[in-house]
């Protein structure tokens, strides 16, 4: 098993925040399309801050309406375009708190179209590679998405779920799928434990499914995401792990 791994969160949409932070080691903040606004950007950078979170930007297609989760029909050059903008807009508030961004990783439907299709996974890491090379990619793990910020010369990081579960190919369940969404702690603990302890998880049809985890996601837009995310980071440093931030110290 890893001796560390990264405990992430997607933060910035408008929950509570200040009761995940203290627990995770990064952080992806939503950049206004399809959550968030300026204020919120610079009030989520200044929590990082205070509780050492690496800052990381959560681009999104443009779908307040529907919270970045309805999949869209966009090119590849609409794709570079909005997570460029996104990007740089969360990058000029942070410098202007006296940090900098460490990793972009999309949401929703940007980050489940680009998992799958590779001419969107090449957008979006050229979109991070042409802003800044010096920012890690998050993907899901084993996907079109990583592979592509890989080939392109990017630091990637393989990303895991503690409370969603898994199609038979490693995709996530979508989310109107009776189960994709774990609700228990209790459940998401055992799925953990089963991926950093095996290397797969177990799909909704029962495969076991290999998954590489370099960082482990708990969606800070649920009801319970702060006793979600004590609980997890709690469990994790039972089982010996040290949780920190990709580049930060040997991770």
């Amino acid at each position: 098993m890893k001796e560390a791994l990264d405990f992430n969160a997607d933060v910035g949409e408008g929950d509570d925040d200040a009761g995940v932070l203290p627990w995770v080691s990064s952080a992806s903040i939503a950049c206004g399309f399809h959550a968030g606004n300026p204020e919120t950007m610079r009030d989520t950078v200044a929590l990082c801050l205070r509780h050492g979170v690496a800052i990381g930007a959560h681009p999104a297609f443009d779908d307040r309406a529907g919270f970045g989760r309805r999949e869209q029909s966009a090119t590849p050059d609409q794709v570079h375009a909005l997570v460029t903008c996104q990007v740089r807009a969360l990058a000029a508030i942070a410098h202007a708190a006296g940090a900098r961004l460490s990793h972009v990783k999309p949401h929703g439907a940007l980050y489940n179209q680009a998992a799958r299709d590779p001419a969107l996974a090449d957008a979006v890491a050229a979109a991070v590679r042409d802003t800044d090379p010096g920012l890690r990619l998050f993907g899901l793990a084993g996907s079109a998405l990583v592979e592509a910020g890989a080939r392109l010369g990017l630091a990637v990081a393989h990303e895991v779920f503690a409370e969603r579960r898994y199609l038979a190919d490693g995709r996530l369940a979508p989310r109107g799928t009776d189960g994709a969404v774990i609700d228990t702690l209790d459940e998401a603990l055992a799925q953990v434990r089963q991926c950093l302890q095996t290397g797969s998880v177990t799909a909704l049809g029962g495969e076991r499914v290999p998954l590489q985890a370099d960082t482990l996601c708990l969606h800070g837009d649920r009801p319970d995401a702060a006793a979600f995310a004590r609980g997890l980071r709690q469990a994790l440093e039972r089982l010996g792990l040290q949780v920190r931030a990709p580049g930060r110290g040997d991770a």
